[in-house]
């Protein structure tokens, strides 16, 4: 069978202190997260009982990590995509829990349903911690931090959305490490 999608993956270092002062809208940014079904629902999700940039700000730098999806078949099915987006955010997420013990950092990973506990609901709705705090990493939308305006000034990559059913050319995973060491 042949590959159905290309990647494409690139990176980006910037300090995290212009990082949060130049793409850190958590008004805006949580206002999408608080419309989803998600919100107060995940560990991984907002809101949180830290102060997000107070923890960020331990940090110096950021490794930005952009992942593009190019699919080669823009009609397979969606169970065929989910699948696709799945098996590179495994992989990513395996190399950011790497990169994260390697360099004493902090990695975030990627928005949506945390992979972790399988089929068993997050433990948050129980009001109890999380099962698996050494697996799981808020993404930077999150965080807080429009990905959008990051993609676009910092990659000069447009984030593309599926419209009337039809996918768009390319999907995106943005990801990161937050670091002090010198890698």
């Amino acid at each position: 069978m042949a590959l159905q999608y290309t990647i494409e993956e690139f990176s980006h270092d910037i300090s995290v202190a212009e990082y949060i002062a130049h793409f850190h809208k958590p008004n805006e940014v949580w206002g999408y997260c608080r419309a989803c079904s998600n919100y107060g629902k995940q560990w991984g999700c907002p809101p949180f009982d830290f102060d997000v940039v107070e923890r960020l700000s331990r940090y110096r730098s950021l490794q930005l990590i952009v992942t593009k999806i190019i699919l080669h078949d823009r009609s397979l099915p969606s169970f065929e995509i989910d699948n696709i987006l799945l098996h590179e955010r495994i992989e990513l997420e395996k190399r950011l829990l790497e990169l994260e013990r390697t360099h004493c950092g902090l990695a975030c990973t990627f928005i949506g349903k945390c992979l972790h506990c399988g089929e068993a609901c997050c433990a948050r709705l129980e009001e109890k911690p999380c099962r698996h705090p050494e697996l799981i990493r808020p993404s930077l939308e999150a965080y807080g931090f429009d990905i959008t305006k990051t993609l676009s000034e910092l990659f000069d990559i447009e984030l593309k959305w599926s419209t009337n059913n039809s996918l768009p050319a390319y999907l995106t995973l943005v990801c990161g490490l937050f670091y002090s060491n010198e890698r």
